[in-house]
């Protein structure tokens, strides 16, 4: 089953707090990520808004793990901390 991922931006200091949904099921998870305006400079797509980069970057989570161990609040970040091939990942189209 495929989760989706919703994503909600609010400008925060000098990016964005997201609150993300993410639905698989009848099972819904809520998180709370971080981005500044330099991580969306440098893994965002060409016009993509932080909703986008956070979506993508949670569809790569959940490729490694259910939603229920993603973190529940973190910089956007911290994901490579975990998972080294992020920045390489997230950047590929």
């Amino acid at each position: 089953m495929t989760a989706v991922v919703e994503v909600e931006a609010t400008p925060y200091d000098d990016g964005w707090q997201c609150s993300v949904e993410v639905v698989e099921g009848l099972d819904r998870t809520h998180r709370l990520v971080r981005l500044g305006r330099d991580d969306l400079e440098r893994w965002g797509r060409s016009g993509e808004g932080p909703e986008g980069l956070v979506r993508r970057s949670f569809q790569l989570l959940l490729a490694r793990e259910p939603a229920g161990q993603i973190l529940r609040s973190f910089d956007l970040p911290v994901i490579q901390r975990y998972f080294p091939e992020f920045d390489r990942e997230i950047r590929t189209p």
